[in-house]
């Protein structure tokens, strides 16, 4: 009843609003500090709008259906990412699922996509986007104008009647000067590379994507309790490869636990990349190694492979880690030994010829300094807000009048943020214009 009752106060808010926690109990997600709330409607005539480069936060209750608004323009490839966020505890099924949809005014659908919890079956953050692709072959959803987003959940009878909080994210990848190859590259290393160098350093992984650390090439551990989800990024430029393995600790006890450490990977506009639940647990040390990817290419959108196209921008790669609370039922409720062992093979490729600023399509050595100081984007100042901004593809006039502010209430918050810590450092911002180069070597 409790249960319900927050759930209650949520949706009339707007605003998502966990179960209360017991004293020092992880929370099951952090959202972005500045997401705004935004409340979901029944009609498409209701809908608010979600604008280019901004977070919002919502809740969706069980068998639910919210309806959102974007308008695009046709010079611009566009991304609706959403994180849903059971709350802790909540009871699911293998049935259990988030389905989104970009839609146009005839009700058409632009793209598609469902979040599901695989075999492992308890309550952690699970995200995906759906995206109108530009292409001159299409004639559906390439006009300029209103688009729709609808979201919808289907819970069972088993599941829990508690209300999911859900993280959206709108953003826009700038369409290209002159048009490319349209077949992703067939060719490419396909062996696992040596451990990295170095030894073990530690990292504390972060609550949500907002606050998710940079993690460059190497190893790294952390503590990780049953029900917890940890989070990190890498950055990954044109034409690199990104391999990685998670490692859980051995532990006293006996007991068999499958799905114990569900592993996945999402690309910069949140689109799911490889998820893998397939580890069981006994005690003993257990390893997970998603497959060999493929090289980051602008050209991987056009493949069938849902991984390979995943992989078609540079940018933040995140990596979600969780442990299932049947580890704590059969091991003891105690923080365990994670490992990451993180490898970024390749020199960077040059950026393809986009017509606008990259924004957080892009690889900066702001973000590599980000990466191997284990900053978040939050951490990091105004690097993921320009980004977002850049990439929102707002008109050159607004861009000009609203960035400059912008830039200046950033800077002075910068400067207030780094007169008051303690022997810390502020990083530069990101560049959004850095990261481009001439096509060369690519076939543009």
């Amino acid at each position: 009843m409790v249960g319900v009752v927050a759930g209650a106060v949520a949706l009339a808010s707007g605003t998502y609003a966990p179960q209360a926690l017991a004293a020092g109990e992880p929370a099951p997600y952090t959202f972005a500090e500045d997401a705004r709330p935004v409340k979901g409607a029944s009609t498409t005539s209701d809908a608010q709008r979600l604008d280019a480069g901004a977070v919002y936060k919502d809740a969706v209750p069980k068998d639910g259906k919210l309806i959102y608004r974007v308008d695009l323009d046709a010079a611009s490839h566009a991304y609706v990412s959403v994180v849903a966020v059971p709350p802790k505890g909540a009871r699911l099924s293998f049935q259990d699922e988030l389905d989104v949809a970009l839609q146009d005014r005839d009700g058409a659908d632009c793209g598609t996509t469902t979040l599901r919890f695989g075999s492992a079956e308890f309550a952690r953050p699970v995200a995906g986007y759906v995206d109108r692709t530009l292409d001159q072959d299409r004639t559906l959803c390439q006009e300029a104008g209103s688009y729709y987003v609808v979201v919808e959940r289907d819970g069972k009878e088993s599941s829990s009647e508690e209300p999911w909080g859900l993280e959206l994210r709108h953003v826009r990848e700038p369409g290209l000067k002159a048009a490319g190859p349209t077949e992703a590259p067939e060719n490419w290393p396909s062996a696992s590379p040596q451990p990295p160098a170095g030894g073990p350093r530690e990292r504390a992984g972060g609550a949500g994507f907002a606050d998710a650390p940079g993690l460059s090439e190497g190893e790294w551990t952390d503590r990780i309790e049953p029900g917890q989800s940890r989070f990190y990024r890498v950055p990954v430029d044109w034409g690199q490869q990104l391999f990685v393995s998670a490692d859980l600790g051995s532990s006293a006890g006996d007991g068999f636990v499958g799905g114990a450490l569900p592993v996945s990977l999402y690309n910069p506009a949140l689109g799911l990349v490889e998820s893998d639940d397939s580890m069981s647990y006994d005690g003993k040390q257990k390893s997970q190694t998603f497959d060999p990817l493929p090289p980051v290419a602008y050209e991987n959108r056009f493949s069938s492979s849902t991984e390979t196209s995943a992989l078609r921008f540079a940018g933040w790669y995140y990596l979600r880690v969780s442990l299932s609370p049947k580890v704590g039922e059969k091991f003891g409720r105690k923080p365990y030994g994670l490992t990451l062992r993180v490898n970024v093979e390749g020199e960077p490729k040059p950026a393809p010829p986009y017509a606008g600023p990259a924004g957080i399509f892009a690889v900066t050595e702001d973000d590599r300094e980000a990466a191997a100081e284990g900053q978040s984007g939050a951490a990091a100042g105004d690097t993921g807000t320009m980004g977002l901004v850049a990439a929102g593809g707002i008109g050159t006039g607004t861009v000009l009048l609203g960035g400059i502010g912008l830039w200046t209430v950033l800077a002075r918050r910068r400067a207030d943020g780094a007169a008051g810590a303690a022997g810390g450092s502020v990083p530069p911002s990101q560049d959004a214009s850095s990261g481009f180069g001439p096509p060369q070597g690519r076939g543009w």
